[in-house]
């Protein structure tokens, strides 16, 4: 199975990845990569230099960020393979933790539904 873990960020507070961070999370995604669990990950540019699609009543708008209206943003994600969804959750509350007290985020894991075309 695989599973979508979305980081959840306070976008305007100026915080930088530490060097430590960086070296961990670089160790973090290297382990995970060559086991098989990670399938992919990115960081995410932020709402400033993004767009909104939105659709209301049949009609489109789009709007530019940032969008002030949002506390929280996605500031990356993960996708993960794993046998159940206690397994992805453990994965990311280790993702988490290699952040240590430097940060503080939300990390949201759903199932991604593999869809059955035969």
């Amino acid at each position: 199975m695989r599973f979508l873990s979305m980081i959840r960020i306070q976008e305007n507070t100026g915080q930088v990845p530490s060097e430590r961070l960086m070296n961990e999370m670089g160790k973090l995604i290297e382990e995970w990569t060559a086991s098989g669990v990670l399938l992919e990950t990115a960081g995410l540019q932020p709402t400033a230099k993004g767009k909104r699609v939105r659709l209301r009543s049949g009609k489109i708008s789009t709007i530019d960020g940032p969008f002030t209206e949002s506390k929280e943003v996605i500031g990356g994600y993960a996708i993960l393979k794993a046998d159940s969804m206690a397994e992805a959750v453990k994965l990311t509350e280790r993702f988490v933790a290699v952040h240590g007290d430097e940060w503080e985020m939300d990390c949201e894991v759903r199932q991604i539904e593999e869809p059955d075309f035969g």
